[in-house]
């Protein structure tokens, strides 16, 4: 799906609709620190391999793709609801 790089959306901040520049959102860097990231370190430490089957079969088709839109005015940013796409494309203005 082709997005146009720059929409008029609302800024809750100006309160106000204003042009928004638009981009893919990537996922944060993981902490090390979680209580998922110290379980899965526990299981696979020493001789051995994954706790589970790595599954290889994935249900789903497409992942979830959420825009990072930035107002131009007050450089406020708002993370758009995630939809399922294939392919997204943003087009340079």
């Amino acid at each position: 799906m082709k997005i146009k790089g720059a929409l008029n959306k609302y800024c809750p901040r100006c309160h106000k609709h204003t042009v928004h520049t638009v981009s893919i959102a990537k996922a944060g860097k993981r902490r090390s620190q979680s209580e998922g990231e110290r379980r899965m370190r526990r299981l696979t430490k020493g001789y051995g391999s994954f706790p589970k089957p790595i599954q290889k079969r994935f249900a789903k088709t497409t992942k979830k793709t959420v825009l990072k839109l930035k107002c131009k005015e007050c450089d406020h940013i708002i993370q758009s609801k995630s939809m399922r796409l294939k392919k997204v494309e943003v087009q340079k203005v």
